[in-house]
């Protein structure tokens, strides 16, 4: 152990890319699996910091204090510019996570930052029980920008939140509120779909049906149904006249980004029309501008446009915030007391969204987002091609992408991270490309002859 750690240590030196280091590799007595290490550090750029480095010191300083809910690599990221994150060793990284679809404005944006400051040293909190500035004005902001791209076209009020989660308990229990009203205490039953990702609390994880999420926490919230998704045939026998509610995402995230047909959304809605059921497209993930349009639903007819519409990630740009948007339907069944929250609508969170819903609702960032879409999917198509023994299906809109591979891609992300690309999984074996709605094209060309070069190991790595 002394030995390893004393070779590892030289690894982090200036000379490691000396030949004085590279024979040192190679001529010495050295164990083979040390060497081979030592190799392996040489070639990537960005490998995983050993525990014995100050990263690693500093994660096994802070681990035993912290609940064990993440298994995370060793990198620290300290700083981030546009497209870029930098980790405590100084080293770059090209994000096309962006936080899980999160930071669609990049990291560290410089009117962002002067925002939060300003409004920091103003006022940030004071509770529900008093008005403030920002978060009607907020609310105003989303039902017309809404309204003015064609979506949601009967859109009217707006409940604001913490979280993606958040958003989508405020709807499932709008919709059982709903159902009361209108049906009784029968009419309380909520439709959700496999491969689905609602949230992690316990009314959206029981519209998760995922058995890893939800099996160690049963029993779940009674009531819920799992139908198959863009399976227009089983419809009318999921959806019946006890149903209250109907969760779906136009675009699934998490489930492997799976596209919802317009056939089994129109469907879906009509369905819900006749039996009096609250339809809900939760567009947390792929919402906010990802796919190129400001929502993915969209480009559909009005009669499939839905009741509550959820959004949270992109919304804050970082900063926690969520956003149930209703039509009257529904808002006029909510009265005071049926729901609230504490720091919700806060006017530093309400203030942030506002100015970065302004940004991301802009036609000409809309119009950037399908150009670089077309860079991706061309450089994409290109590699499904080279390896089509391991890549399957290209699937998406916008920047909301995913590349469908025929084996676990752990390694490949891992090989990639090591090269300085940053990306995610999805679903079963699948890639996906969530990166800032703003990355430059270069900054795209660049990271993806990362993944080429992490994907060509890979698929080597199989036929070995």
């Amino acid at each position: 152990m002394a030995l390893r750690q004393a070779s590892s240590k030289l690894l982090r030196t200036s000379l490691i890319r000396t030949p004085i280091i590279r024979g040192f590799a190679s001529a010495s007595n050295l164990p083979k699996s040390i060497k081979d290490e030592i190799a392996h550090e040489q070639r990537l750029p960005n490998y995983d910091p050993p525990a014995d480095s100050a990263t690693g010191a500093l994660v096994s300083k802070q681990e035993p204090y912290m609940v064990r809910t993440y298994v995370r690599p060793t990198q620290m990221f300290i700083r981030g510019v546009g497209s870029v994150l930098y980790d405590m060793e100084n080293r770059k990284y090209i994000d096309f996570t962006a936080g899980i679809a999160v930071n669609s404005l990049g990291h560290g944006d410089e009117h962002l930052c002067n925002l939060i400051f300003d409004q920091a040293k103003q006022v940030i909190h004071t509770s529900n029980l008093y008005h403030n500035p920002w978060t009607g004005e907020l609310a105003t902001l989303l039902v017309n920008k809404t309204k003015e791209h064609g979506a949601f076209h009967d859109a009217s009020q707006v409940f604001i939140c913490n979280s993606g989660s958040e958003a989508n308990e405020a709807a499932l229990k709008f919709a059982r509120k709903v159902g009361k009203v209108i049906g009784g205490e029968k009419k309380f039953g909520i439709v959700s779909f496999n491969n689905s990702f609602h949230g992690r609390t316990m009314g959206a994880l029981s519209a998760t049906p995922n058995p890893k999420y939800q099996k160690p926490f049963a029993p779940m919230v009674p009531g819920f149904t799992y139908g198959t998704y863009n399976d227009i045939a089983g419809i009318n026998d999921l959806v019946t006249e006890e149903t209250c509610g109907v969760i779906v995402e136009p675009i699934q995230g998490e489930g492997g980004v799976n596209v919802g047909s317009p056939e089994f959304l129109i469907a879906l809605s009509k369905r819900c029309r006749e039996v009096g059921a609250v339809l809900i497209y939760d567009e947390i993930q792929c919402g906010c501008g990802r796919t190129g349009d400001l929502w993915a639903h969209q480009y559909l007819p009005k009669e499939a446009h839905p009741d509550i519409l959820t959004m949270a990630k992109a919304l804050g740009n970082g900063f926690p915030i969520g956003a149930t948007m209703v039509n009257s339907f529904v808002g006029e069944k909510i009265v005071t007391g049926d729901h609230g929250t504490t720091f919700g609508g806060n006017p530093l969170a309400s203030r942030i969204g506002h100015h970065v819903f302004s940004r991301l609702s802009e036609k000409s960032l809309l119009k950037g987002v399908e150009a670089k879409s077309e860079i991706f999917v061309k450089r994409l198509n290109a590699i499904k091609d080279k390896y089509p023994e391991v890549v399957t299906e290209i699937r998406g809109r916008g920047l909301i992408l995913g590349l469908q591979l025929t084996r676990d891609p752990t390694s490949l992300v891992k090989e990639a991270r090591e090269r300085g690309l940053l990306v995610i999984t999805a679903g079963t074996n699948t890639v996906r490309f969530v990166p800032p709605l703003v990355i430059e094209d270069e900054i795209i060309n660049e990271g993806l002859d990362i993944f080429e070069k992490a994907m060509k190991v890979f698929a080597e790595s199989g036929n070995a």
